[in-house]
């Protein structure tokens, strides 16, 4: 049977890096020794955070980068790699959530939101797993939502998208063993983060009370993306010959 080392070097690709577990995910990994490249949309929000990776010492490339456009993802993925070198690990956390009833919630939404989470991971699948498959080693890391598993109301697109990206993480997972390139799925159970900011007050209210009312808020305890950091350090830091495939995290409740 064919082993293969890991390099000590292991470039690494965050996606959606601008804040909240993406950004806390960098910073973890920058200070582990990983060279990080930081993608999203808000490319000065990641200046500062370069800047506090530099800092640090770590090493680190910005680079603009929007999973919903194609020629977006593949324009990254070149600028990266010829800064940093062969992609070892791509973190895919790119995501968005906003309020609203299905029945109510245009299509056009419903299928932006749906793209991003699933056909965004896929264009990072496309641009990076090949040639992980070719050197035979590589990590990636879908962060979804446990979401996935348990259906919150009034955000059915957000979990329409987890639940789709979960299964192509699942087939994936089948598809690529042996290849030595390892899929993981990190979910998130509730955690602060800018998702949800933006929304309506009387929305955001809304919202809580009807997760409440099926039971999906059982306390109020939300987890700092601190911990899904070291959650994502921890799933790409095992050893070859060990696969972290699914990892839930979620806030302890209040000790009575």
């Amino acid at each position: 049977m064919a082993t293969y080392d890991r390099p000590d070097r292991r470039p690494t690709v965050v996606a959606g890096a601008s804040s909240g577990i993406g950004a806390a995910t960098a910073l973890t990994l920058a200070a582990t020794g990983y060279p990080v490249a930081l993608g999203a949309r808000r490319v000065d929000r990641l200046a500062d955070l370069a800047d506090s990776i530099r800092e640090s010492g770590g090493e680190v490339v910005v680079s603009s980068l929007d999973v919903t456009d194609a020629d977006s993802v593949t324009a990254f993925a070149a600028e990266v790699t010829a800064a940093l070198g062969d992609i070892e690990t791509v973190v895919s956390n790119a995501g968005a959530v906003a309020p609203g009833t299905i029945h109510e919630v245009g299509s056009d939404r419903f299928a932006r939101e749906v793209d991003l989470a699933i056909t965004g991971a896929h264009r990072l699948v496309r641009a990076f797993v090949p040639a992980m498959v070719e050197r035979r080693r590589g990590d990636v890391v879908f962060v979804s939502s446990d979401v996935a598993v348990r259906a919150r109301p009034f955000m059915s697109a957000y979990a329409a998208g987890k639940w789709g990206l979960e299964g192509m993480a699942h087939a994936m997972q089948m598809e690529l063993e042996g290849t030595g390139v390892r899929a993981s799925i990190v979910r998130p159970g509730p955690t602060w983060s800018e998702m949800g900011t933006d929304w309506d007050a009387d929305a955001a209210a809304h919202v809580i009370t009807e997760w409440e009312r099926f039971g999906l808020a059982r306390h109020p305890h939300f987890m700092k993306p601190q911990a899904l950091a070291d959650a994502i350090a921890f799933v790409v830091g095992a050893p070859r010959g060990v696969h972290v495939n699914l990892i839930e995290v979620n806030p302890e409740a209040p000790v009575r």
